[in-house]
């Protein structure tokens, strides 16, 4: 067995701090009002692809509809484009014009 002497010895550097590590940029999915989705659809889509509690869905969709946007959730921008994909495809098998987009926050 070869023993390196203290020549080799690598000096070791300081963990990375929260500073040298860059998270990934979050965005907003922003659901936006229309006169023909019924309540009861966006509270259903709230549920269901972006996981809140009946409290918390009723209360953003109280938000689109007298505001005209709600904020459902943030996001990397691959979960958030995923997640509003699958609202616009829900909206249409149900024949509703339901959109969301998604900006920086």
């Amino acid at each position: 067995m070869e023993w390196k002497d203290s020549s080799d010895i690598i000096e070791e550097t300081e963990p990375n701090t929260q500073e040298d590590i860059l998270e990934p940029p979050m965005y907003k999915v922003i659901m936006l009002n229309d006169h023909y989705t019924t309540m009861e659809f966006v509270v259903y889509v709230l549920e269901t692809v972006f996981y809140k509690s009946l409290m918390e869905a009723i209360t953003i969709m109280l938000s689109i509809h007298n505001q005209g946007s709600g904020i459902c959730g943030v996001y990397t921008a691959e979960v958030a484009e995923t997640k509003i994909q699958k609202v616009h495809q829900m909206a249409r098998d149900n024949e509703f014009p339901l959109k969301c987009t998604m900006e920086e926050e």
